[in-house]
């Protein structure tokens, strides 16, 4: 039996996150869902507002991977959180009974919690706010991947063929948000220590996940990191008079840009794509 196909976006109260799951309303047929960890009413009428879509399509549940709050991949937040997995189970489980893995799939998923303490020198580093720092950077996708792999398709599962070209054919895509200074190889400037090490955390995560993924469901799912370059949002604020203005991104641009690189990745029938981080432009950022 051919299973049926949805897509999770986590969060999506704002920023690329809120353009995420407005674009795929827009582009597929799928039903959709989204994330948020108050509000949830504002956050479903936010990403529906001016959309000429089957509002049934959109299903908003609570995710709070951190106490006091799941941070966004647009905030510069010094709060000190803490995971909390409670919001995390629950919510899969509600899915479980809306999506039930017997019928259905999770068919593309996109993880983009973030935040940013940029140190410039040693000096700088405080304590919890690096301690935050991994926590929302690093622990929060690793969370997030373990309480919504199990809605990846497995070696047996048989994928839905009547697909849009906006998302991924032929196979299962985690994507979960990276950064080009998570870069060991690239780093040429040095400073954002904290920032810097967690993205290099999340690229290792990523990479071991899709060895389990290469076990557990062969060339049917796949994980990816990806770096948005510098998106205007509230995490790159301060930076955004030093960046060229061709290369400061809308979110919306951001968005489209990384689901057509997620969608193209493999598109020649290679598995190389698999496990490695990718820039907005479909180029690969070295480890």
């Amino acid at each position: 039996m051919t299973l049926k196909p949805w897509i999770l976006t986590s969060p999506a109260s704002r920023g690329i996150g809120l353009q995420l799951a407005r674009r795929f309303l827009k582009t597929t047929d799928l039903p959709i869902v989204a994330t948020t960890r108050k509000n949830l009413d504002e956050t479903r009428t936010t990403i529906l507002e001016g959309l000429d879509v089957d509002p049934d399509r959109l299903s908003v549940f609570e995710i709070d991977v951190t106490s006091p709050s799941f941070i966004p991949y647009n905030s510069h937040s010094s709060a000190d959180p803490s995971i909390d997995e409670s919001t995390l189970s629950s919510t899969a489980s509600q899915i479980r009974s809306t999506f039930p893995p017997s019928s259905h799939y999770l068919h593309l998923a996109f993880f983009t919690p973030g935040i940013l303490h940029p140190e410039k020198s040693l000096a700088q580093i405080n304590y919890e706010d690096a301690l935050s720092t991994f926590k929302v950077n690093t622990l929060g996708p690793l969370m997030l991947l373990k309480h919504f792999s199990p809605f990846l398709p497995r070696k047996s599962t048989t994928l839905s063929t009547s697909l849009s070209t906006s998302v991924p054919q032929n196979k299962a895509i985690m994507a979960v948000m990276s950064a080009r200074v998570g870069s060991i190889s690239d780093n040429r400037l040095g400073g954002w220590y904290s920032y810097r090490a967690s993205k290099a955390g999340v690229n290792q995560i990523v990479k071991t996940f899709d060895h389990h993924l290469r076990t557990s469901a062969g060339d049917k799912a796949w994980c990816v990191g990806l770096h948005p370059g510098t998106v205007k949002t509230g995490l790159s604020k301060e930076f955004w008079s030093n960046v060229k203005s061709e290369k400061l991104f809308s979110p919306e641009f951001a968005a489209e840009r990384l689901v057509d690189v997620v969608s193209g990745l493999g598109s020649e029938g290679g598995e190389e794509a698999r496990g490695k981080c990718w820039d907005w432009e479909g180029k690969e950022v070295a480890p």
